[in-house]
């Protein structure tokens, strides 16, 4: 049945309508992105950082860090760090003049499995968005879903009061622990799953509502709300609209310029998926992990650490590539 043009006028795009039964955040580090598609949040990593980082627009950003990184000394690894870390903040504190809500900014990726490390660096990272005058509340720590990762969003939501966004989540196991550890929002992977089924199996393409992405976070997203847990769910990695109108009524869903560009232009009537009450309904049992049970499950799920230790070694790699352009 197709539409009339002036129904369809009347007719909110499917982003707007998305916008009215989930927060939508933009997954970028680009500003005129931000500007155009006016999200609550933004979520940036090394890779969009990188991306962004070489275009002539934030050139002045770059430099700027650089500056920052010489002032304070040291060895010359010393200087990349710090100048490294000094361009995730003045990114995150433009950005910020751009949304109402929080920046999430990562934590880097080689200290995955370092648990001081990542809260050392986490306390950096807010202690620079002091100093450009940008308050804890604004923003979002991403750190790793790994065991070490999860426990160090426990220390600093519990201890330091930073709030934690859990990245590179991929099974039920790290969902059930960050829920567990008390973090403030978790980033389940849509699209890499997806990847992975598609690279993995015989099946090569999916229904939004059989996509094993989509299932991944409905059932995560039921798990949570029926048992009362406060931690946001935040789909992220798309890899196209039919995953992410799957997932209408979700916390949150984070999504990169192209995909809210498509969703902008899309005229489908959209219906909430995922509800409270439908969750609280489900037949989903509650679970404890400690560390051998969390590593035990997260094991025999072969998708989710295939895909965390090659999503920790890209965000690794790319943030290796920013440090050589900072050099």
């Amino acid at each position: 049945m197709s539409v009339s043009p002036v129904k369809r006028q009347k007719m909110e795009s499917a982003l707007d309508q998305l916008k009215h039964h989930t927060t939508v955040v933009a997954d970028t580090g680009d500003f005129n992105a931000i500007d155009e598609y006016k999200p609550l949040d933004a979520t940036t990593n090394p890779s969009l950082i990188l991306a962004a980082a070489q275009m002539p627009a934030y050139q002045k950003l770059v430099d700027d860090a650089v500056a920052y990184g010489k002032k304070l000394g040291g060895s010359e690894e010393e200087q990349i760090k710090n100048a490294s870390d000094k361009l995730f903040v003045l990114f995150g504190a433009e950005i910020l003049k751009r949304i109402p809500g929080r920046v999430s900014t990562e934590v880097d990726a080689r200290l995955s499995f370092d648990k001081e490390g990542m809260i050392q660096r986490a306390r950096r990272l807010i202690d620079l968005y002091k100093e450009v005058g940008v308050g804890k509340d604004r923003i979002l720590i991403k750190l790793s879903s790994t065991w070490e990762g999860i426990q160090a969003g426990r220390v600093l939501e519990a201890e330091y009061g930073i709030h934690c966004n859990m990245t590179l989540l991929f099974s039920f196991a790290q969902a059930v622990a960050c829920a567990e550890a008390g973090v403030t929002l978790i980033s389940p992977f849509v699209g890499r799953i997806l990847d992975w089924y598609v690279a993995n199996g015989d099946k090569k393409s999916y229904e939004p509502s059989e996509d094993p992405g989509v299932k991944s976070v409905t059932k995560i997203y039921n798990y949570y709300k029926k048992f009362g847990y406060k931690t946001i769910v935040m789909g992220a990695s798309f890899r196209n609209t039919g995953q992410i109108k799957a997932l209408t009524g979700c916390d949150y869903l984070t999504i990169s310029p192209k995909l809210l560009a498509e969703l902008s232009k899309e005229h489908v009537k959209l219906t909430p998926t995922l509800s409270v009450k439908e969750a609280q309904a489900c037949n989903l049992e509650k679970i404890h992990l400690d560390e051998k049970a969390f590593r035990w499950h997260h094991n025999e799920d072969q998708m989710a650490v295939e895909k965390l230790s090659d999503g920790i070694r890209r965000f690794a790699a790319d943030a290796v590539k920013l440090e050589r352009m900072l050099k």
